[in-house]
């Protein structure tokens, strides 16, 4: 598939053996995580446009290339998993904006509910936005979808929009796909399938409760039912 990108070195397979692993704690998750970030990134960020540029090192003038300067950057988190990924665009890409989008999945229906939306009306020149929009877990891809329909409405290409995403699952990637063929999906691993619940099999759970420690264990499960 063209338009999917699957990332994978010695690092990334470590990071995911400790992600995966149930018996890493929170910190050792976010670690892992980072590490990840970090590398899909770097690759999402190789569509960004370059120019021509003149600079003067410590011994002689030097023609190099630098990221263009007329472009605005977004990195778009799906609360509030997607959050693992800005430290690590803010320090890669420091001039990029982050524009958060908030929704959850109903349990029952599994399409998602907006409750937060950080996105403003763009004004001209749409092609000159490039939008990275993260989120650990491309599982059923509703909410996926509905983040690219945001940015698409706005009429930035799809082609400068991006999903970068830690584990994919085929049925989210199918679900992209069959809307928008040309956008381009980059994630570290994609998994077997969905179980019925609508998680990622094998996966690693989920993961804003592993990344953010807040996993309900039994004697929580007890003091919360009181």
């Amino acid at each position: 598939m063209n338009n999917l990108r699957v990332i994978n070195n010695p690092v990334i397979c470590q990071s995911l053996c400790a992600m995966r692993d149930k018996n890493t704690d929170s910190l050792g998750v976010r670690i892992a995580a980072r590490k990840i970030t970090r590398i899909l990134l770097y690759e999402a960020s190789k569509n960004l446009p370059l120019v021509n540029k003149e600079i003067e090192t410590p011994v002689a003038k030097f023609y190099t290339q630098d990221i263009a300067d007329d472009i605005n950057i977004i990195i778009s988190p799906i609360l509030r998993a997607g959050l693992i990924f800005t430290d690590e665009a803010i320090d890669i890409l420091p001039n990029a904006c982050i524009r958060h989008i908030g929704m959850y999945r109903d349990e029952k229906t599994l399409k998602p509910i907006w409750y937060y939306n950080k996105v403003p009306m763009l004004s001209s020149n749409p092609e000159k936005f490039y939008v990275y929009i993260t989120d650990p877990m491309l599982a059923t891809g509703n909410s996926m979808l509905e983040a690219v329909r945001l940015y698409a409405k706005k009429n930035i290409p799809v082609k400068n929009i991006k999903s970068l995403n830690i584990i994919a699952a085929p049925e989210g990637i199918e679900l992209l796909h069959k809307e928008f063929p040309e956008l381009e999906i980059i994630t570290a691993a994609v998994d077997e399938r969905l179980n019925e619940k609508g998680y990622i099999v094998p996966g690693l759970g989920d993961a804003g409760d592993r990344i953010f420690n807040t996993v309900v264990n039994e004697k929580e499960s007890i003091y919360m039912n009181l």
